[in-house]
């Protein structure tokens, strides 16, 4: 960052002091603004941000150490340096543990604050380039917006990119709040037909004679208060993806029609004589068995077989537990820029909180969790008693007797980790194995290299 770009807060309760440091600092190039007292410097952090903050030790009302204290509560990243005529060890102590930078005593020597400056400058650049390479890493967990580590939804994102050069119709298949919409997007995003329309319906909203004409469109008078013709979703997505939710709940004379655009690409208006011609790719999805449902009569079993031509399963988030911090993450990043706070992680506790959690609406679910913590959150961390959450039953309570003794370990292994934040070393003593062993097992269970060094930073 430039110095024009370092923004510097000065907080004075001596006029002179704060003069001669805006002019000592201004010739240095950086950006100024000063404060007689903490509240009035507090009041302009709240507003802005702010690359470093000055602030005098001693000053009435309320001292340097208090605002240091809710200045890093606001902006954590804040570096602040105390100013004091009184320095002592325990002064400098006192400041450090506080989360002060560092300390200067008046009177000042230019020269030293000028040097103190470009180091904090030069720490932050190093900072903020860290920050850009974590992200510039995780961009090999994304596949649109769509964010994760895991090696099955690594498997999903691989098949999804795969079917979006085709023309072919994809049946997107998942548990509620898993993300059927959002890789339909992918999907469309990463496709030839990226440049025309992305049309989403859910089929589960409308009743058969409204989703009728939703789908397909009517002509004028063709039922009463159909005042003029109407295009349907059908037409509107002519050249690009019709996005299909909830298809396993329409009806069976709906099933028909579909079935007969799917063959022939084309329809009929509600009410209308003239075949109306289409070009859409389509993308449905249902949390329903259809396979189940077509075995049974109540799907029709050919058109199934049309929709099901590339059939994407999306696993259920208690299936990917490892994808959790970062979806954390993830979502806070948003979150922030949405309702215009700053809350920068959840504390150890809540992530272990929401480790345990079962997670019956899926990474939906996780979203509305994350977005309750920073509303009721008092300060820049979220805690476990902000999440809400209730833990209910034992994770694998259910399902745990139908799986492989394989999948078991690497539930248990991905959730000690998590639990010990990644320290290899303490995950090896909770599992009372050798760190040989927990390499070895992280390798076996598909953790990526880089994601096992990480783990390695013990």
């Amino acid at each position: 960052m430039s110095k024009e770009r370092t923004r510097v807060l000065v907080v004075d309760d001596e006029e002179i002091v704060r003069d001669s440091l805006s002019g000592w600092l201004a010739k240095d190039g950086y950006t100024l603004d000063t404060a007689h007292d903490g509240p009035t410097a507090l009041a302009k952090i709240r507003q802005e941000r702010w690359s470093i903050l000055l602030v005098d030790l001693k000053m009435p009302g309320m001292d340097g150490l208090q605002v240091l204290d809710t200045a890093k509560t606001i902006q954590p990243d804040l570096a602040v340096v105390i100013m004091t005529a009184y320095a002592t060890v325990e002064t400098a102590v006192e400041a450090m543990k506080s989360g002060a930078y560092d300390y200067l005593v008046k009177p000042f020597d230019p020269e030293e604050l000028s040097l103190m400056m470009v180091k904090i400058v030069a720490q932050q650049q190093l900072v903020r380039e860290n920050v850009l390479l974590r992200k510039v890493l995780k961009r090999e967990y994304h596949f649109r917006d769509m964010i994760s580590k895991s090696p099955g939804m690594q498997r999903v994102f691989d098949l999804a990119r795969s079917a979006a050069r085709s023309q072919s119709t994809v049946l997107v298949l998942g548990e509620s709040g898993t993300g059927k919409e959002l890789l339909a997007r992918a999907i469309h995003a990463e496709s030839p037909r990226q440049a025309e329309p992305f049309v989403a319906v859910s089929c589960a909203a409308l009743t058969e004679t409204l989703l009728e004409s939703e789908l397909f469109g009517h002509e004028k008078g063709s039922f009463t208060g159909a005042v003029t013709r109407r295009k349907g979703k059908f037409e509107s997505a002519h050249g690009g993806t019709l996005f299909l939710d909830e298809i396993g709940d329409i009806s069976s004379k709906l099933q028909l029609d579909l079935l007969r655009v799917l063959e022939d690409r084309k329809f009929f208006r509600v009410g209308g004589s003239e075949t109306v011609d289409v070009d859409v790719r389509i993308v449905a999805a249902t949390n329903r068995d259809l396979r189940q449902a077509a075995s049974d009569g109540s799907f029709r079993d050919d058109l199934y077989y049309r929709l099901n031509v590339i059939p994407i399963t999306l696993p259920p988030l208690r299936d990917r537990l490892e994808d959790i911090p970062l979806l954390v993450e993830h979502f806070l990043e948003h979150l922030n820029l949405e309702m215009s706070r700053r809350v920068d992680e959840v504390s150890a506790d809540a992530l272990a909180a929401l480790m345990r959690y079962n997670w019956p609406g899926n990474v939906r679910e996780l979203r509305n969790v994350l977005e309750r913590g920073m509303v009721v959150a008092s300060g820049s961390l979220i805690m476990p008693e902000d999440l809400g959450l209730d833990a209910g039953p034992p994770r694998h309570q259910q399902s745990d007797v139908t799986l492989s003794l394989d999948e078991v370990e690497r539930r248990h292994i991905t959730a000690v980790l998590q639990h010990v934040g990644g320290n290899v070393t303490h995950a090896a003593r909770t599992l009372d194995i050798d760190r040989v062993t927990l390499y070895n097992k992280i390798r076996k269970y598909g953790l990526r290299r880089g994601e096992a060094a990480n783990l390695a930073g013990t």
